[in-house]
């Protein structure tokens, strides 16, 4: 998974060719580090499909106010440069494909 930035966010996510799967995360949350293995198997599985990079909530301001996260892990997908689909808290890698099917 990439690390994005208030910094570097437009241009990893908001200008990919890609659907960018944004996982909004933190060091202290138990929940994201049970998910951060399954987003990184689904990063090189289906890297010809899915952008997936991962935001720190805490050190990140900027990204976390612009899209309203309140609790983390919040996945987002962007498309084109916006979000199209939205999900919240852990999920086992084969509901999360199957949610993330119809948007990418």
């Amino acid at each position: 998974m990439i690390d994005v930035t208030d910094a570097t966010f437009a241009d990893e996510v908001l200008k990919a060719d890609l659907p960018v799967l944004v996982t909004f995360t933190s060091e202290w949350c138990p929940p994201c580090r049970q998910l951060a293995p399954v987003l990184g198997a689904i990063a090189e599985e289906e890297s010809d499909r899915v952008k997936v990079v991962q935001l720190d909530v805490d050190t990140n301001p900027k990204t976390v106010s612009a899209y309203r996260v309140l609790a983390t892990p919040t996945l987002v997908v962007f498309r084109a440069g916006e979000p199209v689909k939205s999900m919240v808290g852990s999920k086992p890698r084969r509901r999360l494909l199957q949610e993330l099917e119809d948007v990418i």
